[in-house]
């Protein structure tokens, strides 16, 4: 007969028990817990101040995650179906802790749990919504671009268990590079992605189409599959049932038909990653130990101490390195400081030979529509002339950042080199861990800066002054202050691009560093806790170590035949 879903993670968590790999077996406990419930993860993602808490809020109608005017969340807080209102917390010891939904500001806000100091790995709020009473629970996830680090991170980390998300964003700005970054990353994962502008009370109509149209578009060409509708809604307002309705009744419609059509699917994809992600785990666990019993204890030890001495050796060389790439960080940048003034030089003759081309399409009106129109006009033309230049500079970012990484990726790949040369034969295939034809490790985060609170001056003294300038005869001073503003763009957003560039090769080449860090601790980590298994079990003598080579050989099939 075969096993289902729930029954093979079960069974995982046993032999991952077995094996000593308490860590798996109790995700795997966990997982096989919901997939046996039906209960499926429908994240709220975007950066803080987005109002994802209020959202949720508004969602299931009641007020059970804390809101606030600063980055509030710093953990995962899982928002599920109970018959009372209820909530716990999980601490990192793997303790489950009940608290009054009052005081569960006090484990999962930044506020009262700085950085989680508190040590709490999640927080679950039982909620008797009929909204989530057949099998939806809603994710409530810390926001992007705080001021917490963190913060960050610990989305990073929970995005494996998505099964769907909200996307929250705003109309100023529609979505940021960080922002859309992870967005990305979940969209690979998942395929219901649910698209929503909050906030919609606090933005005109234009604003919110423009942004809707931009979303849609990003994500379009970087997902590389159409996207859904975008609804325009105010969390705040629905949680204090007042003003206009907008897209709230089609944002649950979209919610219930998610239930009824893919609740079922999205939970069976949830068990089938896990189960991957799991028995790869399990898999390498018991290929270690193996070895680590075939072997003599003095190579074992050999081994580890030749791993520390490589590692080190690692250490001291990325220190150096580091020197080196500080000063061709230094190169680099004046590089592309005299990129960006040849450009602006270029650029600027360019442009403003176009605005005084466009001037003259442009209706010679009164007062502030006179004003916006030419500004629009700065806008277009700058932006036009940007953009473009956007596409070069990452390609040029990305050759010179090849050029200093390669670097790094020979010295990762000498350094594990090392270890296979020196008889560490699972490890065959690792001097190709690192590719050196790898390119940037971070999406661009620039987006085009309009200024518009430059362009139209919301105060009365500017508009009177829009009103009565033109019947003097001053025009000009308008339309000099729209050519100064075309200069002003032009000379921000190339800036914005040259920095865009400088800090994608940094940042990337810091998770270079990590990365290769990362691969040679890992390497050293198994090895070492396969010897102390090892030992234990050859102090028993030959007929013990036969007898554990052979039950790491049926633990392998049942583990391989479970995925």
């Amino acid at each position: 007969m075969t096993m289902d879903g729930a029954s093979r993670l079960l069974r995982l968590a046993e032999l991952a028990q077995e094996l000593g790999a308490e860590p798996v077996a109790e995700e795997a406990r966990e997982l096989a817990a919901r997939v046996a419930e039906g209960r499926f993860y429908v994240a709220c993602v975007g950066q803080f101040k987005r109002g994802k808490s209020t959202l949720l809020n508004a969602l299931v109608g009641y007020d059970v995650v804390p809101t606030g005017f600063v980055p509030v969340t710093a953990v995962p807080t899982v928002i599920r179906f109970g018959d009372t209102l209820h909530a716990r917390v999980r601490m990192q010891d793997g303790s489950w802790h009940d608290v009054p939904v009052s005081e569960l500001k006090e484990y999962v806000t930044e506020e009262l749990n700085p950085e989680n100091k508190k040590g709490v790995e999640g927080a679950e709020v039982f909620v008797p919504s009929p909204l989530l009473s057949f099998g939806m629970c809603f994710v409530d996830t810390p926001g992007l671009g705080s001021v917490w680090t963190g913060n960050t991170a610990t989305t990073q980390a929970f995005i494996p268990h998505i099964d769907a998300a909200l996307i929250v964003i705003g109309a100023d700005p529609p979505i940021a590079g960080e922002e859309l970054t992870l967005v990305e990353a979940v969209g690979k994962q998942v395929q219901d992605l649910i698209l929503i502008i909050n906030k919609a009370d606090r933005t005109t109509d234009p604003e919110r189409a423009a942004a809707a149209k931009f979303t849609r578009e990003i994500l379009e060409k970087r997902l590389h599959r159409p996207m859904g509708e975008v609804f325009e809604v105010s969390a705040s307002e629905r949680a204090e049932n007042r003003g206009p309705v907008r897209d709230w009744d089609k944002l649950l419609a979209s919610l219930h038909l998610l239930v009824e059509d893919s609740g079922r699917n999205l939970v069976r994809a949830a068990c089938e990653r896990g189960l991957q992600r799991l028995t790869e785990q399990l898999l390498a666990i018991i290929n270690e130990d193996r070895d680590a019993l075939q072997r003599p204890i003095e190579e074992s030890e050999r081994r580890i101490g030749l791993m520390r001495e490589t590692i080190s050796e690692a250490e001291r060389s990325m220190r150096e390195l580091n020197f080196l790439f500080m000063a061709e960080q230094q190169r680099i940048s004046d590089y592309f400081v005299d990129r960006r003034k040849q450009f602006f030089e270029l650029a600027w003759k360019a442009s403003e030979k176009e605005f005084d081309e466009g001037l003259q399409s442009i209706p010679r009106g009164f007062g502030p529509r006179y004003r916006h129109r030419v500004m629009h006009l700065s806008t277009e033309i700058a932006q036009r002339d940007v953009m473009p230049w956007l596409k070069p500079e990452q390609e040029e970012g990305e050759r010179q950042y090849r050029a200093v990484a390669l670097r790094f990726v020979e010295m990762g790949n000498s350094f594990l080199k090392k270890l296979e040369e020196a008889g560490l034969s699972e490890l065959a295939r690792m001097p190709h861990a690192l590719d050196p034809e790898k390119g940037l490790r971070v999406r661009s985060q620039f987006s085009f800066e309009k200024f518009l609170s430059t362009a139209d001056p919301p105060s009365p003294l500017s508009w009177l002054a829009d009103v009565f300038l033109p019947l003097v005869g001053a025009r000009k001073v308008l339309t000099n202050e729209a050519r100064e503003f075309l200069r002003h763009l032009l000379d921000t957003n190339s800036s914005r691009v040259q920095n865009d560039v400088l800090n994608r090769i940094q940042e990337s080449r810091d998770r270079l560093e990590v990365e290769i860090r990362k691969l040679l601790h890992e390497i050293s980590r198994i090895a070492e806790q396969a010897l102390d298994r090892a030992r234990k079990v050859k102090e028993e003598g030959i007929p013990a170590v036969q007898s554990a080579i052979e039950r790491l050989d049926r633990l392998e099939q049942e583990v391989s035949t479970l995925a």
